[in-house]
């Protein structure tokens, strides 16, 4: 946080710290509500000890944290983090929205999920206007070995084939991801891979839902005007409204 002198985006790591604080607490519950085995629980919440794929990926994230690298290379593998390491775990869990199933998790992931996007998307911004970039060859390296936890995570998880699911199609996906963020960073894709999950490309379009039957996984639009409506009679100025 030291490193960073731009005032906007020290505020800007200050609220994603309350976020991700938020994010916790939301898996936690989701634990609480939808694990009843105690000694499941108790693996699940300390799966940083107990889970080695989930190790892999901790101990990854905690070395960048600790590293003496160029804050360019931090700011990389933090983007990695962000955009690569949860993939899998969205896209299992979009899999499930797909078919209607435990709208409670889902929709908590949807909103998730745009949260860790704007992360992302923050660091590949923050990266474009540092004076020193890395080369090629090394952000390559630092993705790559992202991409390769990654898939470890995603075949243990998926162990068995679902229906429009699989191992193969999420390490293929995790490839397309990770073109993604290369592109983002400024610099040519690594694998030439397209999306094979059909509903992924449904979370960056505009939701149509009725806010009086449901509320809507994306963000609200900051305007004055944004929650006003020809039938209502009363323009009042409130502290307490739901952005």
């Amino acid at each position: 946080m030291k490193e960073v002198q731009i005032p906007e985006a020290r505020a800007f790591y200050g609220f994603q710290i309350a976020i991700e604080n938020i994010h916790s607490e939301m898996y936690s519950l989701l634990l609480e509500t939808y694990i009843k085995d105690q000694k499941e629980k108790a693996r699940l919440f300390n799966a940083i000890e107990t889970v080695p794929c989930v190790t892999k990926k901790a101990d990854w994230a905690l070395r960048w944290i600790g590293s003496e690298s160029s804050f360019a290379e931090r700011l990389v593998a933090f983007a990695c983090v962000e955009g690569i390491f949860f993939s899998g775990s969205f896209c299992a869990i979009f899999w499930l929205k797909k078919r209607g199933l435990m709208p409670g998790l889902t929709f908590s992931n949807e909103l998730i999920s745009r949260d860790e996007g704007l992360h992302c998307d923050f660091a590949c911004l923050l990266y474009t206007l540092l004076e020193n970039k890395l080369p090629e060859s090394r952000v390559r390296e630092i993705l790559c070995d992202a991409v390769e936890i990654e898939r470890e995570f995603v075949c243990e998880a998926l162990s068995c084939d679902l229906v429009g699911m699989n191992s193969r199609l999420m390490s293929q996906y995790i490839d397309f991801v990770a073109d993604r963020l290369m592109v983002a960073l400024g610099y040519s894709k690594v694998y030439g891979a397209h999306n094979p999950f059909d509903w992924m490309e449904l979370i960056s379009l505009q939701g149509k839902t009725n806010f009086f039957e449901k509320r809507v996984g994306e963000y609200q639009k900051a305007s004055v005007m944004a929650g006003l409506s020809s039938t209502e009679g009363n323009h009042v100025f409130r502290m307490d409204e739901d952005f």
